[in-house]
């Protein structure tokens, strides 16, 4: 039997000043935040304090917190599941020593994985993660541990719309979220160029943004008629417009009520600019989430920083990352960000950290 790793729970806490930029106006601060170490501490150069606080993580890739608050942290290389419990341990729930598609119908501790990259909780507690090199979406009852496959057939492939998500084929689903509700899962379907819904109560797929051509979508275009560019990953608002986040296309872009596109943040050009959301720039941003009033935060993969754009003002802001902050917190890759429960958690992949932020 798998023994639990034990982590040391505590959190350093300072409050962050982060700013919106104005080309040649300087920074101009705007709010604070709270930021804590949920797991790992400084590191060379950042001017706080180190404590002797091991990460046990390992190249953490995604995360979402379960109803009874643990932590479920999924790490693409290592292949490892892992979830925190009340007292303040990681229990390694799956770690196979090699990549491979197998354990569907029994315990997870005997399951393999292919580049799990991002997972979710569903509505049920069950964890819902994105299998991607077996093109998959597997499932993990996290009361009883069972592993299933309910998205996609382990083989890649373009097929099954309007039909049993079972039964289709995808091709390198790169990330899972769920709408508000916890009904609809959407998924990142990225090397068939496409972003695709799964009615969970139903259990039929259909496609909702991209037509299986790479291109930059035309503004105010349907969706499901417009290329896109690769999009690695999607997630919903309250209101139900789809974010749709383009790594390669450096890009923010929305799929509206009515089913037309558009984009909302990035020039498309790489690069880290904040300010007024079409003029700023990323630079090959991984993932995102939104929170109730529908601000949509960033992990800017390699500008190393956590990057939010608010629809309202129209303006992106970097959070944490790039040197912000006193400690000056900077970030080494960040792969994922979840919102839950009036907080921010973001991954600093690189460095095995992760971040809670909470905003005043």
């Amino acid at each position: 039997m798998l023994q639990p790793n034990r982590l040391s729970v505590f959190f350093i806490s300072y409050f962050l000043v982060f700013t919106t930029t104005a080309v040649g106006l300087g920074e101009q601060p705007t709010s604070a935040t709270l930021v804590e170490f949920v797991v790992g501490d400084y590191i060379d150069d950042e001017g706080g304090d180190w404590h002797p606080n091991a990460s046990l993580v390992d190249g953490p890739f995604g995360i979402d917190i379960d109803s009874r608050g643990s932590m479920c942290v999924v790490e693409l290389t290592t292949g490892r599941l892992l979830k925190s419990n009340a007292k303040g341990e990681f229990v390694v729930l799956s770690e196979a020593a090699e990549k491979g598609y197998s354990g569907d119908g029994g315990p997870v501790a005997q399951a393999n994985f292919n580049g799990p990259h991002n997972c979710v909780v569903s509505g049920d507690d069950r964890l819902l993660i994105s299998d991607t090199w077996n093109h998959c979406v597997r499932r993990v009852d996290l009361n009883s541990l069972v592993i299933q496959t309910v998205v996609g057939t382990g083989t890649k492939g373009f097929s099954g719309d309007g039909g049993p998500a079972d039964s289709a084929t995808f091709n390198d689903i790169m990330c899972v979220e769920l709408d508000h509700s916890k009904q609809v899962l959407h998924l990142a379907d990225l090397k068939n160029v496409r972003i695709r819904n799964v009615d969970l109560t139903t259990g039929i797929v259909h496609t909702v943004a991209g037509n299986g051509e790479r291109g930059i979508p035309r503004n105010g275009a349907r969706a499901t008629e417009s290329p896109l560019v690769d999009p690695r990953a999607a997630a919903s608002d309250v209101d139900g417009n789809l974010y749709v986040l383009e790594r390669n296309g450096h890009a923010l872009r929305v799929v509206q009520s009515d089913g037309t596109i558009r984009t909302v943040a990035g020039t498309g050009k790489k690069g880290y600019r904040d300010g007024p959301a079409l003029l700023a720039e990323f630079d090959s941003p991984k993932h995102i989430c939104c929170d109730p009033a529908g601000n949509v935060y960033v992990a800017d993969d390699q500008n190393g920083a956590i990057r939010k754009y608010d629809p309202r003002s129209g303006q992106v802001t970097t959070l944490l990352g790039q040197g912000h902050g006193d400690p000056r917190i900077r970030l080494q890759r960040p792969h994922g960000v979840r919102w839950h429960k009036s907080a921010l958690y973001a991954l600093d992949t690189g460095h095995n950290r992760i971040f809670k932020l909470t905003f005043h």
